[in-house]
């Protein structure tokens, strides 16, 4: 049995459905990030070619609902979680 999946996460991914960056096939197998070297959980959105992560402010929401993020500049290295390494 061959596996076609790719073995690299997009360059940008959202986990905001409404987003035009949103990829569920992604999101279903995991996408783990590591930024500046270091796991974080709580990224909502990155972009690896622009170099950041925009990551969830604890619970804080928006007037619309949305998760309060922040972003910031630096080296994002995302991975596929069902990929051993």
């Amino acid at each position: 049995m061959s596996d076609t999946r790719p073995t690299t996460p997009p360059d940008r991914l959202s986990v905001n459905p409404s987003s035009p960056h949103y990829d569920a096939e992604a999101l279903e197998r995991g996408v783990g990030v590591r930024f500046k070297g270091v796991e974080k959980t709580n990224v909502d959105e990155y972009c690896v070619s622009e170099g950041w992560v925009r990551l969830s402010v604890g619970k804080t929401v928006d007037r619309k609902g949305n998760a309060m993020t922040v972003k910031l500049q630096g080296t994002v290295e995302p991975y596929f979680q069902d990929i051993k390494e």
